[in-house]
């Protein structure tokens, strides 16, 4: 994994901890975290192929096969990482919609306040 990437999933992580508060800042955590979750799927895909083509060349290196090898090992855990995030953060935004809904159920004035 690339170093902008352990970036990008650390600064999710802490952002995430910080527990934003609107909907919107969820919706751009989301966004990023899908951005990444998808470079990193496709770089699994890209590295799983290129290890299938390999398995199938008698003439290919096995320290190109090791080294795929370590980077399906590396991409894996991080792809688990970046998508338990987006279950934390799926999971923030139902909290706070659930939140917004009880607080109009409880306050009818606030229905024409705007949502979180």
């Amino acid at each position: 994994m690339s170093d902008l990437a352990k970036d990008l999933t650390e600064r999710l992580r802490q952002l995430l901890a910080e527990r934003p508060s609107t909907e919107s800042e969820l919706r751009a955590l989301t966004e990023r975290a899908l951005e990444l979750e998808r470079s990193l799927a496709q770089d699994l895909a890209a590295a799983e192929a290129r290890l299938g083509v390999l398995s199938h060349d008698p003439g290919s290196s096995l320290a190109d096969a090791a080294a795929l090898l370590r980077r399906v090992d590396t991409l894996k855990p991080e792809l688990d990482r970046v998508q338990a995030l987006l279950e934390n953060l799926d999971e923030r935004g139902r909290q706070l919609r659930t939140k917004w809904l009880l607080q109009q159920a409880a306050d009818p004035r606030a229905a024409g306040k705007r949502r979180p």
